[in-house]
C-alpha cells in the first residue's frame, strides 16, 4: 500500500502530513514542537500545568500520543500489502468485527467501533491475506476524520488493492465521544455508515449476504 491510495489533500487531518512518511528522528522532533505548542494551549485555558505534579508532563504525553498512536497513520507508511491471484474463486470474501479506534476531526474526540469489509474477486482478479484488511483499517483509522470519510477511505483502498474485483462493501458501526461527553451528552448512541460498489450496490443477493454475514458475526461475538 502506498501514497497512491491517498485521496485527500496533504496536510488535511484525514490525510498524510507534509513530508510523509516520517523518520523516527522527524517524529520525535514533531513531538517536541507539539508539546511546546500544547503547553501554550493549556496556558490559554488557565491551567497551571507546570506546577501540578499530575500535569507537568502532560503536553509531551499528549504530543507523543498523537504522533505515535492517535494520528500514526498520518506519519507512518504502512507495510506493503501484496495481492495474490484468486485462482478462480469468485465468491464473497468478508471480515467483520474489525476493531477501529479513530478520532473525529471536528472536536478531536475518539471514535470507537467495528468495521466490516467484503469484496468479490473476479476469476482472474486478486485477493489479499485476511489480516491485511485489519491493517488497512488501522492505517486510515489512526488519523483525524469524520466517520463518513473513513468509510470511503477504507473502501477505496480495498477496491484498489484487490485488482479486478466485482464489488467492495464497507460498513462501520461506531460510537462517538463527542456525542457522549459534549453537546447533547447522550451515551450509547452509535452511528452506521456504509460504502458499497459493484455487485454489492447493484445486486440484492450480494448486498443481503453482506449484511447477513455482519449479523451472524455479531451473534458470534455476543
Amino acid at each position: 500500500m502506498s501514497k497512491d491510495l491517498e485521496l485527500v489533500k496533504i496536510g488535511y487531518a484525514n490525510g498524510v502530513a507534509p513530508g510523509y512518511p516520517f523518520t523516527e528522528k522527524e517524529k520525535w522532533s514533531m513531538v517536541e514542537d507539539a508539546a511546546e505548542a500544547y503547553g501554550k494551549f493549556l496556558d490559554a485555558l488557565g491551567c497551571d500545568w507546570r506546577n501540578d505534579p499530575n500535569s507537568a508532563d502532560t503536553p509531551r504525553r499528549v504530543a507523543k500520543a498523537y504522533v505515535f498512536d492517535l494520528w500514526a497513520g498520518r506519519y507512518d507508511a504502512p507495510s506493503e500489502i501484496t495481492a495474490f491471484p484468486s485462482d478462480g474463486y469468485n465468491g464473497i470474501v468478508q471480515e467483520s468485527n474489525i476493531p477501529v479506534t479513530s478520532m473525529c476531526s471536528h472536536h478531536h474526540q475518539t471514535i470507537g467501533g467495528r468495521v466490516s469489509i467484503a469484496y468479490v474477486p473476479s476469476e482472474n482478479g486478486k485477493v489479499v491475506g485476511l489480516s491485511k484488511l485489519n491493517r488497512i483499517v488501522e492505517h486510515f483509522g489512526r488519523r483525524g476524520a469524520i466517520q463518513e470519510q473513513l468509510t470511503v477511505a477504507i473502501h477505496n483502498a480495498v477496491d484498489k488493492i484487490c485488482e479486478g474485483n466485482l464489488g467492495v462493501a464497507v460498513m462501520i458501526d461506531a460510537t462517538h465521544n463527542c456525542v457522549s461527553c459534549r453537546g447533547v451528552k447522550h451515551h450509547g448512541a452509535s452511528m452506521q455508515t456504509a460504502k458499497l460498489s459493484g455487485c454489492f450496490l447493484n445486486e440484492d443477493s450480494a448486498r443481503a449476504e453482506f449484511y447477513k454475514n455482519i449479523e451472524l458475526a455479531g451473534k458470534c461475538r455476543n
